[in-house]
C-alpha cells in the first residue's frame, strides 16, 4: 500500500495525490460510521467491497453517459480519480420516504415519492449537514445557478439508471447520496462514491436493509448486506 501522506482523511476514505498532477488515488477504509461520526466502529474487508461497487456503479454511469471523476479501479481498496474542487453539498435523491425526511416531516417510512425528490444539503459536520434551500447554496456562493441546474437534472439521471440497475437486481433503490465536483477545465461530474455507506438499499422480496442502515440500526450483519450488493451487481450470486 501506498505509504506517502494522505492530502485529506475523511470518515471513510482517504485522498493522495498520484504521480499525475491532475489525478489522485481514492483510497477506500474499513471505519463505519453513522451520526456524523457519533457512531463508530470498524468492519474488515468492508473498504474493499465499496471500492468494488463504487468502481462497478461509476463504470455503468460512464456507460450510459454521467460524467464522473472515475478513472480506474487499481486493487482492492484504491481507485484513480479526476482531480476535482467539490462542491460543498451533497445531494440526496429520494425515490420512498426513510431516515431522516421521516423524522423531519412526520411521514410514515415506505410511502413512494413520485416523482423523485431531490434534496440539497450543506457538508458540514459541525451543523450535522444541514437541509439547504436553493436560494440558500446561490446567496452563500456554494454554487452558481447553472451548477444547482446541472447538478438536479443529473442526480435525476443518475437515480432513473440506477433504480432500472437495482430493480433487475431485486432491489429497491430508496433514496442515495452523491456529490460534484469541477473539473480544472470546468466540467461538472459526479464525484465521492455511490456504496452501501451512501445508499439505502432494500430487498425486494423481505424488505431487509442491505445498507449501513444495519450498522445505524444495530441490526447485525453489516459486512453481509454489503457482500449481498456486491454479488447482485457482480453477477455472483452462485458464490453465497
Amino acid at each position: 500500500m501506498d505509504t506517502r501522506k494522505p492530502l485529506y482523511e475523511g470518515k471513510a476514505k482517504k485522498l493522495f495525490q498520484s504521480d499525475d498532477p491532475q489525478q489522485l488515488l481514492l483510497e477506500y477504509k474499513d471505519c463505519l460510521t453513522a451520526f456524523n461520526a457519533r457512531k463508530k466502529s470498524s468492519v474488515k474487508g468492508k473498504g474493499t467491497l465499496n471500492n468494488l461497487i463504487s468502481a462497478l456503479l461509476f463504470e455503468y454511469l460512464s456507460r450510459s453517459g454521467i460524467k464522473t471523476h472515475y478513472i480506474q479501479i487499481l486493487d482492492n481498496n484504491r481507485q484513480l480519480v479526476r482531480k476535482t474542487r467539490i462542491i460543498p453539498l451533497e445531494v440526496v435523491v429520494r425515490n420512498v420516504t426513510a431516515g431522516s425526511l421521516c423524522r423531519r416531516l412526520g411521514v410514515p417510512e415506505g410511502r413512494k415519492i413520485e416523482p423523485a425528490l431531490v434534496e440539497f444539503y450543506l457538508k458540514n459536520d459541525d451543523l450535522d449537514d444541514p437541509l439547504v434551500t436553493e436560494d440558500q447554496a446561490m446567496a452563500f456562493g456554494w454554487c452558481t445557478r447553472p451548477e444547482i441546474e446541472q447538478m438536479k437534472s443529473t442526480a435525476r439521471k443518475v437515480n432513473d439508471i440506477l433504480r432500472d440497475l437495482f430493480a433487475s437486481k431485486n432491489i429497491l433503490l430508496v433514496d442515495f447520496k452523491i456529490e460534484f465536483g469541477t473539473t480544472i477545465e470546468g466540467e461538472l461530474v459526479v464525484a465521492d462514491e455511490i456504496s452501501p455507506d451512501t445508499c439505502r438499499f432494500w430487498d425486494v422480496s423481505s424488505g431487509d436493509s442491505l445498507d449501513k442502515d444495519r450498522f445505524r440500526k444495530d441490526l447485525g450483519n453489516v459486512l453481509e448486506a454489503y457482500e449481498e450488493i456486491w454479488r447482485r451487481l457482480s453477477g455472483k450470486e452462485d458464490e453465497k
